[in-house]
């Protein structure tokens, strides 16, 4: 396996986490940080990462492979999303609840780390809510692409416009369309200029190449259920989904059904395949498929589907592995994340390694999914990761930002 690092953040106790993902040596330890985990981490390229610090309002850039401080740059908190545009200059960062149930920020951040002086960021309004955003490339330079909520839209905003304008957080907008009001989860194609949005819909579509975003055709679901959670593999040209029909009624959630959803960008056609009852929180891609933990009263399990060509009828499952139970589970008849522990996941990009914390226990299980026998692993930390915490997984070879939407 090439060199790789396993980030590993316990937002609860405030820290991250480098690891050697298969020994579980610790390279290194940043403390007193409080990863935004909705936000998650956005992979820069060269060994670089991003995610938000909730707790210093800032954004922190690291780099894995070299024992240097990671830069800091201010940014406008709870941090909700974030994005990058292709080359992994530009950042934005959108702002969510927090601890209020009602919207109140409106507060949007573009990141310039390659400005002159040094990393720049700056702060302007637009709408309060709770928005998802990607970066775009314009004939007018990087535009801020925005997806809001209640009522939807998709908003593209000039990056230069923000970063000419953006001190003392004057209030801006840009060109918008209409979208469905109850989006969650984002995804980017760099190279059609396809934003994706998970939707009730569907998966929407819009093309953020020109200032004014035009709506594409949605594409049906086609089986029971609705994403909330995007992934994009440049590489495969795929956007891939896990659709849980019973989402509206959280107390059921032993008896959701979970669906893995596959769309090949180029070709236009959609793969399907159950994946059982329970949370399915996140997924994660490998070098060649994609793993799911899914957590349930009756035992949780890690399953591994293999990504074949669009005209297979539907992701070949690999292999399945019984993981530990967690202490705190989420319980029947409660939402699942209403005082319950839950697991994070991540996946090697060069190979077939995949990471699953266990809440609570302060554990990461790793196995290597090519065969179905081999066993997990533990790693063993000094935090309890509770809430499962959160993972991402780099390799020193990616050059650049692959999936551009923070995971």
């Amino acid at each position: 396996m090439t060199e790789e690092i396993l980030i590993v953040a316990d937002q609860k106790a405030g820290n991250v986490r480098l690891l050697e993902p298969l020994s579980g040596r610790v390279q290194r330890r940043l403390d007193s940080l409080v990863l935004a985990e909705h936000a998650g981490f956005l992979p820069l390229g060269g060994g670089k990462c991003a995610f938000i610090d909730n707790a210093g309002g800032a954004l922190v850039v690291v780099d894995a492979f070299c024992d240097v401080p990671p830069r800091i740059i201010p940014v406008a908190i709870p941090g909700e999303h974030l994005a990058c545009d292709p080359p992994g200059r530009f950042i934005a960062v959108t702002t969510g609840l927090g601890l209020s149930w009602e919207p109140w920020s409106d507060l949007l951040t573009v990141v310039d780390l390659q400005s002159d002086g040094g990393p720049t960021s700056r702060r302007i309004r637009t709408r309060a809510g709770e928005p998802g955003v990607v970066v775009s490339e314009t004939p007018d330079g990087p535009a801020a692409v925005v997806r809001h909520r209640e009522p939807g839209g998709i908003e593209s905003i000039s990056i230069k416009q923000i970063l000419d304008e953006g001190v003392h957080c004057p209030q801006l907008q840009g060109l918008q369309v209409n979208a469905s009001p109850d989006g969650h989860g984002d995804a980017f194609d760099p190279t059609t200029g396809t934003m994706f949005v998970a939707t009730g819909q569907g998966l929407e579509r819009f093309d953020v190449r020109k200032p004014q975003p035009q709506i594409l055709p949605a594409i049906a679901w086609g089986v029971p259920g609705r994403a909330y959670f995007l992934r994009f593999c440049p590489r495969r040209r795929v956007v891939v989904a896990v659709l849980r029909e019973g989402g509206a009624e959280p107390r059921s959630w032993a008896t959701w059904n979970n669906t893995l959803w596959v769309h090949h960008l180029d070709t236009g056609q959609t793969q399907s395949t159950p994946l059982g009852q329970g949370l399915v929180f996140r997924f994660a891609l490998t070098a060649t498929g994609i793993a799911s933990a899914r957590v349930h009263p009756d035992g949780d399990q890690l399953t591994m589907h293999h990504l074949g060509p669009s005209d297979v009828a539907a992701p070949e499952l690999r292999g399945t592995w019984e993981l530990p139970s967690m202490d705190g589970a989420p319980r029947p008849g409660h939402e699942p994340w209403d005082n319950a522990e839950r697991r994070a996941i991540a996946a090697s990009p060069s190979s077939e390694f995949v990471a699953v914390t266990r809440g609570g226990h302060g554990e990461v299980q790793v196995v290597d999914t090519a065969e179905p026998g081999n066993h997990l692993q533990t790693i063993a930390l000094d935090t309890p990761l509770h809430d499962g915490g959160h993972l991402a997984w780099l390799s020193a070879e990616d050059t650049a930002p692959g999936d551009t939407v923070g995971r």
